[in-house]
């Protein structure tokens, strides 16, 4: 008989940050998500990010918030998009978090000004994304990004 391992508090809430974030992920690349999955993936997202607040550093605060930004974007919530964007912009300029992090927080607030119908706050947001994203150092990060924020309804290149 194996003796099982007790997790720590610390180890659970890693888990579950993880655990959640990936789900959420699952849910979002589903493209015939139903509305219980709809609402689940808003749940797993703030549990993910709730579970980051008690361990985590300020590059999982600001991912936690960009993803919750994505799923209300998703989702065709503009107002909480931007809020949750914003929150993710602030961590990354509050603790010196640029690269790939800085250029996805700005590539949500223009998809969040997008669902919102803010066609000229779009534009500013995807202009800055896009100097952002030019500063992004891996070549493989930097493509990722560009393909994302291509699908943005209003990106023009």
């Amino acid at each position: 008989m194996t003796e099982e391992k007790k997790m720590t508090a610390e180890e659970m809430h890693r888990k579950f940050a993880v655990d959640c974030f990936n789900g959420t992920w699952t849910l979002l690349d589903k493209p015939d998500r139903t509305k219980a999955e709809d609402l689940e993936m808003i749940h797993t997202a703030h549990a993910s990010r709730y579970h980051w607040g008690k361990i985590g550093e300020p590059i999982n605060f600001a991912r936690g918030d960009w993803q919750i930004s994505r799923v209300y974007a998703v989702l065709g919530f503009g107002v909480m998009a931007f809020k949750y964007a914003q929150s993710s912009l602030d961590h990354c300029q509050e603790n010196d978090i640029g690269d790939f992090d800085l250029a996805f927080a700005y590539e949500a607030l223009a998809r969040a000004c997008s669902v919102s119908g803010d066609v000229a706050k779009t534009a500013g947001y995807i202009r800055i994304a896009q100097d952002a994203g030019e500063a992004i150092e891996k070549e493989e990060d930097k493509n990722y990004f560009f393909d994302e924020l291509k699908t943005i309804p209003s990106y023009e290149a």
